[in-house]
């Protein structure tokens, strides 16, 4: 009777604390001789190696995240080297020559140093732009007739807008040199521009400027502070 009490207390005890005990139950009424009850419970610790294990491969994935983001700028600084035309001057050279929507101005990452910009006709119609980032002269103007789909769609984005391309490129311009400007229609339609100091986004009505979350989750503004 005395020993049963002993092994039951004895795994209630295990319980609570976790892992293997061993108990020694003294002889009871009856005489028996002492005899070893092993009590083995199973805790929470056999999931340890692989919690551990999974909180290095998030600390590594963020380390990676890091590292991206920072490449991002450093290549997006070396763009911006020798462009003495900014992205909303270049908006402002395409539509004085084609007139119409633009909705997006990227600076070359080669050594042409030329904006190329997208401007959609009320049709839909798209042109591509190219203007130089050295004087701000219109070097080309060619049609693009791959797709008037992707135009309409853009058009159809910015009804009721009231911040346009190069509005969007001068107010993310306080977030660093602007290297592109683009319509980011996957969700809720926003200018996204990258700068020399992250990505950002750009409201369509308000204007305000707020960091880009790309899939991951990672800030870029935290990755701007980061650097200082």
């Amino acid at each position: 009777m005395k020993r049963n009490i002993v092994l039951a207390t004895v795994a209630a005890a295990a319980l609570i604390g976790g892992g293997t005990v061993a108990a020694y139950a003294g002889s009871g009424d009856d005489g028996a001789s002492p005899r070893q009850s092993d009590v083995r419970v199973a805790d929470d610790r056999d999931d340890a190696p692989k919690d551990d294990t999974d909180d290095r491969d998030n600390a590594q994935d963020d380390r990676d995240d890091r590292d991206d983001a920072r490449d991002d700028r450093e290549e997006a600084a070396a763009q911006a080297r020798g462009a003495d035309v900014t992205a909303a001057e270049a908006i402002a050279a395409a539509l004085e020559r084609t007139p119409g929507t633009a909705v997006s101005a990227e600076l070359d990452d080669d050594s042409s140093r030329v904006w190329e910009v997208t401007v959609v006709k009320a049709d839909g119609t798209e042109h591509d732009v190219r203007v130089s980032a050295g004087d701000g002269k219109v070097l080309s103007d060619r049609r693009d007739d791959d797709d008037d789909d992707d135009g309409r769609r853009d058009l159809a984005a910015l009804k009721g807008s009231t911040v346009d391309a190069r509005e969007a490129a001068e107010a993310a311009a306080a977030k660093g040199t602007v290297v592109e400007i683009d319509l980011d229609d996957d969700g809720p339609a926003v200018w996204k521009a990258e700068t020399t100091k992250g990505e950002w986004n750009v409201d369509l009505k308000s204007g305000a400027v707020t960091a880009h979350h790309d899939d991951a989750g990672q800030d870029d503004d935290r990755n701007d502070r980061d650097d200082d």
